[in-house]
């Protein structure tokens, strides 16, 4: 059991992944988001929605992964999608459990 709070996991979850992609975000928030969640800025700027933090861990690599890689991919292009299927596989397969966007 961890000590620290469901928000602070997920922004250790979302560090943890920008080192290895190599992304170096602005910033990287958890707020409320009720249709999305997440975002990138093109400055830099990652938002999460504070419900990711209660998600599966694969779900939560799903959305921390699709949204980190817009650090690198402003698209959705053919990159974003080869990087997508070799950082988390079955992403396709959690996008459509997902019920919000993360577009």
């Amino acid at each position: 059991m961890s000590s620290l709070y469901p928000d602070q996991q997920l922004r250790r979850r979302a560090m943890a992944w920008a080192l290895r992609i190599k992304v170096n975000p602005k910033r990287v928030d958890i707020v409320q988001m009720p249709k999305k969640w997440g975002s990138c800025t093109s400055e830099g700027v990652v938002t999460f929605a504070d419900e990711l933090a209660e998600t599966d861990k694969e779900f939560q690599d799903y959305v921390i992964v699709h949204e980190l890689l817009h650090l690198r991919y402003r698209s959705h292009g053919k990159r974003f999608h080869a990087m997508m299927s070799v950082l988390v596989p079955n992403w396709r397969e959690l996008k459509q459990r997902s019920r919000h966007s993360t577009e």
